[in-house]
């Protein structure tokens, strides 16, 4: 009776059955393992939940083995089976059995089995009915040895007489602890393999929620400057429509005004039609003659006077280079906000969240082409064959003194800008002092205040052994920080008067940035001083 009462709670509410492998939940309720795992398998990220109370988890959890439950499944179930087998000596009243004796082929209760044989040949099991795989098929003999070389339960005869005869062979509990042995290695590398699986499963999940994470934050950084960049676009069209509609207008304002004019002189023109019109109608020639004796003059002056007609000249057309103009500049102010989100100071760190999407930005119009102009190198200054490295010298080139040549250790790009944005990016030695920047070509070429930064006309970025600075007219900015790295971006905006350093680390930082009205074409310029220092295009 105690085990029927105990089937409700040792039943699996998924497969309606008794627990095989039961395993728990984190809600406390217990499935079959195979049950709750395709269940769960079937469910998404983040919507797990318990088919027996429907909590939700957040992620999949983990489903422990419930040995105490495992436990009590088994007995309940090896005591449903001996009372499923009778006992063959019970005739009137089933008993359950306790044993079966192979060799009788009978199951006993206890009292019955008191009396049985204890004889070897009497081999006593659990309670069964399956006594046929229990037996040798050959010699209808228990099966009480395992042969190693074929693999077989075989019999006593078997053993002596039989074709195993000679073969190496075990008990069945010496083979059946061996094989037990091996499956308990092979099940503790499985499950070595499944914590393993779990673990990186999870280690994934981990993952997917941090791409799902920075998607978010990469979606929220984008979302406003698309919006932004929408809005600019529909101001931009309401401005060329603008100028569209102001222009014609404008051309149509003469248009209507000789419109108007011609309607005047039509209506003029009518009203004398119809007074000769009346005279001609007249029957009396002498009033017809007396009217136009005197009015010969104003019709006269009808031929005479209107003969010069308001002619509609060549129509003004729309100025479209004035409408393309404004729609290029708009756009150009567009893109330029874009290009220049990492410096403005709403978004000081965009540049550092989507360096990748910036760093194209702006090599867009990268100047690829940049050369040193070994006319300008001062004679301690080595320019490289490719003109793309400067260093210092260890000899006097004692080059040919002319105008455009700097007595100080820098030299010139060949290249110059006076409109658009450009970018180029520049390695510097991490050792010894070295100098890049923008000047004007009007720099002086000897004296103090040829050096780059210590005049009106240049602009730079200085490194002093790894200390760095921005300068322009002999002011001097520090800059907190030492550099971690020795590469740098120069981005020019000439129209907008923007000349920036960016350092190129992970992640990306906006050192400066110069603001001023740029009056003449720029040059690239570069400088060094001291043993082995270089700086490189």
């Amino acid at each position: 009776m105690a085990s029927v009462d105990l089937r409700p709670e040792l039943t699996c509410s998924i497969c309606l059955c008794i627990f095989t492998d039961p395993v728990t939940v984190p809600c406390g309720h217990s499935f079959c393992r195979t049950c709750i795992g395709n269940v769960m398998d079937t469910q998404g990220m983040g919507e797990y939940s318990c088919p027996e109370c429907e909590e939700m988890f957040r992620i999949k959890p983990a489903l422990k083995r419930n040995q105490s439950l495992s436990n009590i499944t088994e007995s309940f179930q090896s005591a449903e089976k001996r009372i499923a087998i009778p006992c063959a000596n019970c005739i009137l009243s089933p008993i359950p059995a306790v044993k079966t004796c192979l060799h009788c082929e009978a199951s006993l209760c206890e009292y019955h089995l008191r009396a049985h044989s204890k004889s070897a040949e009497h081999v006593l099991t659990e309670p069964t009915t399956s006594l046929e795989n229990k037996k040798c098929s050959v010699h209808k003999k228990v099966l009480e040895y395992y042969c190693c070389e074929d693999a077989a339960c075989i019999c006593v005869s078997c053993r002596l007489d039989g074709e195993h005869r000679g073969h190496q062979v075990e008990t069945l509990n010496e083979a059946s602890e061996k094989k037990k042995e091996k499956l308990r290695n092979i099940l503790q590398k499985l499950t070595s393999q499944r914590e393993e699986a779990k673990e990186r499963v999870q280690n994934l999940e981990v993952v997917k929620r941090q791409v799902r994470g920075k998607t978010a934050g990469v979606t929220e950084r984008f979302t406003p400057l698309i919006r932004d960049i929408g809005e600019q676009l529909e101001d931009l069209q309401k401005q060329v429509l603008g100028e569209i509609s102001r222009q014609a207008a404008q051309v149509s304002l003469p248009i209507s005004d000789l419109i108007r004019q011609l309607e005047i002189k039509k209506e003029k023109l009518s009203r004398k039609m119809g007074d000769i019109e009346e005279l001609c109608n007249m029957t009396n020639p002498l009033t017809v003659l007396q009217e136009q004796e005197s009015d010969r003059a104003d019709y006269c002056d009808t031929e005479d006077t209107e003969r010069h007609d308001i002619d509609v000249h060549d129509v003004e057309d729309l100025d479209v280079g004035l409408i393309a103009e404004t729609l290029h500049s708009g756009l150009a102010r567009i893109e330029t906000k874009v290009t220049r989100q990492p410096c403005v100071p709403e978004a000081p760190d965009m540049l550092q969240d989507v360096n990748t999407a910036s760093d194209m930005l702006l090599r867009v119009n990268a100047a690829s082409d940049m050369l040193m102009d070994v006319n300008t190198a001062g004679n301690v200054v080595s320019v490289s064959e490719d003109l793309k490295t400067a260093s210092v010298s260890e000899i006097d080139h004692r080059r040919p003194e002319t105008p455009e040549r700097f007595q100080l250790n820098q030299v010139l790009s060949t290249r110059s800008f006076s409109r658009g944005r450009h970018y180029w990016e520049v390695d510097g030695s991490d050792f010894g002092s070295w100098v890049v920047g923008m000047t004007y070509p009007s720099i002086k070429r000897k004296g103090a205040q040829s050096w780059i930064g210590d005049n009106n006309k240049s602009w730079c970025l200085e490194n002093c052994d790894n200390l760095y600075s921005v300068k322009h007219d002999r002011k001097e900015i520090r800059l907190p920080h030492s550099s971690s790295c020795h590469r740098f971006g120069i981005f020019l905006d000439y129209e907008a008067g923007r000349l920036s350093f960016y350092e190129l680390c992970d992640p990306i930082k906006c050192l400066h940035t110069f603001t001023a009205t740029f009056t003449e074409p720029l040059h690239a310029v570069f400088g060094v001083f001291g043993e082995n220092t270089w700086v490189r295009v």
